[in-house]
């Protein structure tokens, strides 16, 4: 069963040295939320699942973008850039 987004567990490196193994699996597997592990009482670092990158960007923001109509996008500007000076 996945872990709830706001599901972060805590665990002393102590502990976490015992049962690095498990913690890890679990992690990845998506038993378990993020793990944060402490260092007497002070959060130090955390194990956090690898969300997997989709294969292809390419038309990614397909749709997002809304042009009205009339509008000329290959026009410059007429705006002077110091570049040009």
């Amino acid at each position: 069963m996945p872990y709830a987004q706001d599901d972060t567990a805590t665990i002393a490196v102590t502990d976490f040295k015992a049962r690095c193994l498990a913690v890890i699996d679990d992690v990845a597997q998506g038993k378990t939320g993020p793990v944060v592990l402490l260092k007497r009482n002070h959060a130090v670092a955390a194990i956090v699942p690898i969300v997997d990158e989709p294969a292809d960007l390419w038309g990614a923001m397909r749709g997002s973008v809304t042009v009205a109509p009339g509008t000329d996008l290959t026009s410059g500007t007429g705006e002077v850039w110091d570049a040009e000076l």
